[in-house]
C-alpha cells in the first residue's frame, strides 16, 4: 500500500517528465544530487557524461553534490560496482550543495521526492527544472526513489546502478531529441 501512489502515477509522471525534457531547450548544466554524494549521484553524473553523444558532451557541464559531508570518497562497494560498468569513482570526493551550485544549474536530477522538495523549499528563487530520476524508469516501479545503497551489499549497489542506467538512457534520449529539434526547427 505504501508505494501504491508511486506505482499508480508512474506512467503519467514518466510521460510528463519526458515531455518536459523534450520541450525544454538543451540545458547547459546538469546537477545530480543524492543524500551524501558518495554513491548514487557521482555514479549518475559520470555515467550520464559517458552516455552523452560527443556533440552534447561539449555543450553540457555535468556535476554532482549532496546534502551532507564534503570531501568523502565513495565506498569500496560503489567503486567496485561502478568499475564493472566502466565508470571510475576512485578520485571522487563528495561535494556539498551550494547556493551558487543550485542557481547556476539548469537541470537538477534528484534521487527521491524528499530531495526534490528540499531543493524547492531550500532554494525557492531557483527556476531550474528539477526531476526525480526514478520517474524516467521505463519499467514498472514500486517506488520513485532510486534506492540508496550506502552501507549495503554489492548486490544492492548493482541494483541501484542498474536502475540509474535505465533512467539515464531515457534522460539522454530526451535531451538528444530536444537538441535535434533545437538544431532543426520545423
Amino acid at each position: 500500500m505504501k508505494h501504491l501512489p508511486d506505482r499508480t502515477f508512474h506512467p503519467l509522471r514518466r510521460w510528463q517528465t519526458l515531455r518536459q525534457l523534450r520541450r525544454t531547450p538543451l540545458p547547459a548544466s546538469v546537477l545530480f544530487i543524492c543524500h551524501g554524494n558518495i554513491c548514487r549521484s557521482p555514479y549518475a553524473a559520470f555515467k550520464f557524461s559517458a552516455m552523452l553523444p560527443a556533440v552534447l558532451r561539449e555543450r553540457i557541464m555535468v556535476s554532482s553534490a549532496g546534502f551532507v559531508g564534503s570531501n568523502r570518497p565513495s565506498p569500496d562497494e560503489a567503486r567496485t560496482a561502478a568499475a564493472a560498468r566502466g565508470i571510475v569513482l576512485e578520485g571522487h570526493r563528495s561535494q556539498l550543495i551550494t547556493l551558487d551550485g543550485v542557481y547556476d544549474m539548469q537541470l537538477i536530477v534528484v534521487m527521491d521526492r524528499a530531495q526534490e522538495l528540499r531543493i524547492r523549499h531550500g532554494f525557492p528563487r531557483s527556476r531550474n527544472m528539477i526531476i526525480v530520476l526514478g520517474d524516467l524508469d521505463p519499467q514498472r516501479i514500486d517506488t520513485r526513489t532510486v534506492r540508496d545503497p550506502v552501507m549495503q551489499s554489492i548486490d544492492v549497489f548493482e541494483g541501484s546502478y542498474t536502475r540509474i542506467d535505465r533512467c539515464l538512457i531515457q534522460l539522454v534520449d530526451a535531451l538528444s531529441y530536444g537538441a535535434v529539434l533545437e538544431n532543426n526547427p520545423a
